[in-house]
Parts: structure tokens; C-alpha cells; sequence
């Protein structure tokens, strides 16, 4: 005959298997789970690049891939869409050092204002940086002297990335729209 206190302990690992086991279904997508030490010291990289934004001429590296029935006549273009695939050197001239290209889409997203949606990669070409990725992701106030942006992830040596950027326009062409930008980068990456 069964004791009240074995009864009890019998009844209490059913109720935990019972729990572990609906636990363990409801979470079948997760792989694993562990903690992550941060033994590797996490550190902040400052870069300097520019960005040439080449709208017009031989050869754009930005090119209109949408844009809404009114936007020709906003003042700020407001649901254009353009993709970007731009150089990146060490310096503003155009026979800098290349280190990468930014490659992605801004949007004019306000109608009030010129401000762009940014959504880009800086994708690394040179040195030991060679095939890694800050992602961008931010609002770009055009006619501010420093817009600010956020760094959303990486790719190889910036893996799990977060930071900063800043946007300075160091040169624009009113008429061609050709720009050449200035990006401060503040990345954290271990």
C-alpha cells in the first residue's frame, strides 16, 4: 500500500514532467540556449569614409527605382525610392582608396522636409576588413550639417555590431544631384 507521502512525491514528478514536456513543445523551434560569456572584450572601431553618390553622368551608382504618382511634384520627392550601390574611399577625391562600396536603398519619407529612410551595408573590399558588413538603418535629415544613423548588425569581424553613424555633406552638385558624404563611423564589435 501506497504511503500519503509517496503518493504525493508520485504526484509532484508528474506535474514537473508534465510541465518540462509542454515547455520543451512549446519552444520546438528553439535549437539552443546557453549563456554567452563576455570573457572577449568588446571594443569600438571609429572609421572615416566617403560615400559618392554618383546620380548623373556615365556611369550612376544610384539609380530611381520607384517612386509614387506625386512625387514629381513634392517639393521633397516624397515616395521616390532609389538603390545605391556607391564607392567608398579614404579621402573625398575620386582616385582615394577604395575600401568598399555602400550598397542598398534611401527613400525620400517625409513630405514637409527632405529626409530620407537609409537602409544600406557598408560592404569592406580592402585590408583585414576584406568581405565584412556594418549594417545602416536611419532617418537622413538632408539639410542638417550631421545626421545621425544607426548601426543595426555586421557581418564577419563586425558580427553582432551596434553603433553609430554620422553624415556630413562634404559636396553636392545642385544641378546633377551628385553628392560625395562624409560617414563617421562608431562601431562596437568584439
Amino acid at each position: 500500500m501506497a504511503t500519503p507521502t509517496s503518493i504525493f512525491c508520485s504526484l509532484l514528478l508528474l506535474l514537473f514532467l508534465s510541465c518540462v514536456t509542454s515547455s520543451d513543445q512549446g519552444n520546438a523551434y528553439l535549437i539552443s540556449s546557453r549563456i554567452v560569456s563576455r570573457a572577449t572584450a568588446e571594443k569600438q572601431s571609429h572609421f572615416r569614409f566617403y560615400f559618392h553618390d554618383i546620380v548623373r553622368g556615365p556611369n550612376p551608382t544610384a539609380i530611381t527605382v520607384a517612386e509614387a504618382p506625386g512625387t514629381n511634384a513634392s517639393a521633397t520627392l516624397f515616395g521616390l525610392v532609389v538603390m545605391i550601390d556607391d564607392l567608398l574611399t579614404t579621402g573625398p577625391e575620386n582616385n582615394s582608396r577604395s575600401v568598399g562600396r555602400a550598397q542598398g536603398f534611401y527613400a525620400s519619407a517625409e513630405i514637409e522636409k527632405m529626409g530620407l529612410l537609409m537602409a544600406m551595408n557598408f560592404v569592406f573590399t580592402d585590408g583585414k576588413y576584406n568581405g565584412s558588413i556594418i549594417a545602416i538603418l536611419g532617418h537622413n535629415e538632408l539639410l542638417s550639417p550631421v545626421r545621425e544613423m544607426s548601426i543595426v548588425g555586421g557581418r564577419g569581424m563586425f558580427r553582432f555590431a551596434h553603433g553609430y553613424v554620422q553624415a556630413r555633406t562634404h559636396w553636392m552638385d545642385q544641378n546633377t544631384h551628385n553628392a560625395i558624404v562624409e560617414y563617421n563611423i562608431f562601431v562596437n564589435h568584439y
